[in-house]
């Protein structure tokens, strides 16, 4: 049956191995579940269609049965009655029943079979539809961490390399001191050396100045009688 080899891959597909291949599951998800619900509407559709034929095939075996048991049922009669010519004929309606029973129960077996891996097939995508729509939203979450975390690496990366700019920064900052140092340096030996001498030659002649004005302070005090 043709719907049954389009299908065969809903019974061996793995919904987890889909979602491994797919480079984004934020997207994907919500693509694979659009698709696997058309998947499913059309399965429903054929499975319910060979349900039927199953129920119709079932049908006409059971019928077929009772037809065999009513021939039989009638020849007996016939026989008891003391017709064999009319228990021959039922027989002989009897035997053709049952050789188009056994043609009827092929087609049943084929048709009960078909039933059989159709429902499985949409049992399977019930299934795998109703855990992708229970799982949706945890892996949309996990992607949406995955990109923020994408971030933060990114900004981890840019705060590195301003560290890398902050240590060229206080590099030049030692540069510029050491530079002002050797500057102070060369300035104090460059100015005139200090002539002791002539310091201590200052000391003492303001030294003379106070012991003048002592005296001349003593004569004023002496003369006023003070």
């Amino acid at each position: 049956m043709g719907i049954l080899s389009r299908f065969t891959d809903i019974i061996s597909s793995n919904i987890n191995a889909l979602l491994d291949k797919a480079e984004d599951p934020a997207k994907m998800i919500d693509q694979y579940l659009r698709k696997m619900s058309a998947d499913l509407a059309e399965v429903k559709k054929e499975t319910a269609n060979v349900m039927a034929e199953e129920s119709r095939t079932k049908r006409l075996v059971d019928e077929n049965a009772k037809e065999v048991a009513k021939y039989a049922d009638l020849a007996k009669k016939a026989l008891v009655a003391g017709n064999d010519g009319d228990a021959r004929v039922f027989l002989t309606k009897k035997q053709d029943l049952e050789t188009a029973g056994a043609g009827l129960q092929t087609a049943y077996a084929v048709a009960h079979e078909n039933a059989v891996k159709m429902r499985q097939m949409h049992d399977k995508l019930v299934k795998d539809i109703n855990a992708l729509n229970t799982r949706r939203e945890m892996i949309k979450a996990k992607v949406a961490v995955a990109k923020t975390q994408e971030r933060i690496n990114k900004m981890g990366a840019a705060t590195d390399k301003l560290q890398g700019n902050m240590g060229a920064f206080n590099r030049m900052e030692e540069k510029a001191d050491k530079m002002l140092d050797a500057a102070n340096a060369m300035m104090e030996l460059n100015s005139e050396a200090v002539d002791e001498a002539q310091a201590l030659e200052e000391k003492y002649k303001s030294a003379d100045t106070n012991a003048s004005v002592e005296e001349e302070l003593a004569a004023l005090k002496a003369q006023l009688g003070l």
